[in-house]
């Protein structure tokens, strides 16, 4: 499969090097939740070490390390400072704005009816204070931008939308949909866990209000280490909650008890964080960003959409029903397909015995490949599938 030339691409097979996982999977479910990289393991197993034999005396070089990773968190999406929190998960990132925003009985928030359950349910739970969630229905997986704007009135005060839909892999255009929202006065809320981490994302350019990710998926960090960003001008709009002692400009001053919030985003982290975690996380997105990923350009995302397109036709040729949208606006790093007549959890169980990681969503097979895999990853997971699904007319 070397002829499509992207195997001979600087800086891949290092980038293959630094990902362990290789020795021992075909591993091709990083929407699930992605192996480490070798660099946030090291940086993990250092803290450990660090820990067990410094204890808190080391405490303010993790600090640094972390605030490092905030910068760098803010750089990568064209944020500033400021207006990043670094949290446990999307879901924290959600429920800061869906718990703090200034509700008003008959308000609504709009968002889709085949978004992950953590777009959903904290919205839904506002119901109890007269707060509508309202989901447009999702036609395999397309997003039509003129029916969430025709489910908008003018007590909507939040669309929430993924940026790339976990099971069907559309992904959305975040500039149009932030113009759509503000055109119907609402903000936009981006989940943005599917796509960050393989496609550029510039906050100040496309508009996006608040935008949440965990670091699990492509970012290849650990699971319970994420992002939040705000946009600075809705800092005071949302009501504080989860305060803590590092939620006050004199954090480290314990004896002082005023509630004088810090002027950004962090006073939403409240207490001590996880440090081994966010490390982790710093490590690979300094990888990611070594290898090209930016506010402006991805040459990973280039690469991760040529080896998922490489897969769905080798898949389509096999006889497989390709799912998602591989149309150059539309497509992500998921691939999901469905094989007539064969059980998916079946065909991913035995993939699985095989050393083939995949996934089954939305009743699809569904393959999520990163930049580091390789034509061999794919025909791996093609031969398996060939013996499940004999009806190849390659």
């Amino acid at each position: 499969m070397s002829d499509n030339g992207y195997d001979q691409a600087p800086g891949w097979d290092e980038f293959r090097r630094q990902m362990p996982v290789v020795s021992k999977w075909t591993y091709l479910d990083h929407a699930a939740v992605a192996p480490l990289s070798g660099p946030a393991g090291r940086a993990i197993v250092e803290w450990c070490g660090q820990a067990v034999t410094e204890g808190i005396e080391v405490w303010s070089d993790w600090c640094r390390r972390v605030e490092e990773v905030r910068q760098t968190a803010a750089t990568l999406i064209g944020a500033s400072h400021d207006e990043i929190a670094l949290v446990q998960n999307t879901t924290h990132g959600i429920n800061l704005v869906a718990e703090g925003y200034p509700w008003r009985a008959g308000d609504n928030v709009v968002t889709l009816d085949n978004e992950f359950p953590s777009n959903l349910y904290p919205w839904m739970n506002l119901e109890n204070r007269g707060v509508q969630t309202r989901r447009v229905v999702v036609d395999n997986g397309r997003v039509d931008l003129d029916q969430l704007a025709e489910a908008c009135d003018q007590r909507t005060r939040v669309v929430s939308v993924s940026w790339v839909g976990y099971a069907s892999g559309w992904r959305s255009d975040v500039e149009q949909l932030a113009r759509m929202a503000h055109d119907q006065g609402a903000l936009l809320f981006l989940d943005a866990i599917q796509g960050l981490g393989v496609f550029p994302m510039d906050v100040a350019t496309t508009g996006v209000d608040f935008l949440s990710a965990d670091g699990h998926k492509w970012l290849l960090g650990p699971e319970g280490a994420g992002l939040f960003f705000m946009r600075r001008e809705h800092l005071d709009r949302l009501r504080p909650h989860g305060l803590g002692w590092n939620s006050v400009v004199h954090q480290y001053d314990f004896t002082r008890i005023e509630l004088n919030l810090r002027q950004a985003a962090a006073r939403f982290e409240g207490g001590s964080q996880n440090m081994a975690g966010m490390i982790g996380l710093g490590a690979s997105l300094d990888l990611l960003t070594a290898h090209g990923l930016s506010r402006s350009v991805s040459p990973i995302a280039e690469r991760i959409l040529e080896i998922a397109n490489l897969a769905a036709d080798r898949l389509e040729r096999l006889g497989a029903r390709i799912i998602s949208d591989r149309s150059t606006q539309n497509a992500s790093g998921i691939v999901a397909f469905e094989l007539p007549g064969i059980d998916p959890v079946q065909v991913r169980r035995e993939c699985m015995k095989s050393g083939v990681a995949l996934s089954c969503r939305g009743g699809w097979l569904r393959i999520s490949p990163h930049a580091y895999n390789n034509d061999e990853d794919i025909d791996r997971l093609i031969q398996k599938i060939s013996t499940l699904f004999p009806r190849s007319s390659q």
